[in-house]
C-alpha cells in the first residue's frame, strides 16, 4: 500500500503509522480500510494525536480517514470517480 499523513507529525513518527497499517493489512489479514480506522480512530487517538492520512491498497481501494475536525483530501479512483472534501 502507498500512504501519505498529515498531522502531529512527532507521533506520527513515534507511533509509525504507515508502517502499522501496513503490517495489520500484511500480517493480520486486515483490508486498508479496517487497518486505517485502528491505527488513526484508536492507536492515535490513544496519545493525542491528530491528523488524518490518505492510503491506497494494491487493488485500488481508497482510504482517507482522519480523527481531527477538518481534513483537506482528494482522490481518483481506478473508475475515474473523484473526490473532494474538507469534513467529514
Amino acid at each position: 500500500c502507498a500512504i501519505s499523513c498529515t498531522g502531529h507529525g512527532e507521533l506520527f513518527m513515534r507511533s509509525v503509522v504507515a508502517y502499522d497499517i501496513s503490517c495489520l493489512m500484511e500480517y493480520k489479514g486486515l483490508s486498508l480500510k479496517e487497518a486505517c480506522e485502528i491505527v488513526v480512530m484508536e492507536k492515535l487517538v490513544k496519545i493525542n494525536g491528530e491528523g488524518g492520512l490518505v492510503a491506497v491498497d494494491n487493488k485500488g481501494n481508497i482510504e482517507m480517514p482522519f480523527n481531527s475536525e477538518g481534513m483537506y483530501r482528494a482522490s481518483l479512483d481506478i473508475q475515474g470517480n473523484t473526490t473532494v472534501s474538507i469534513y467529514k
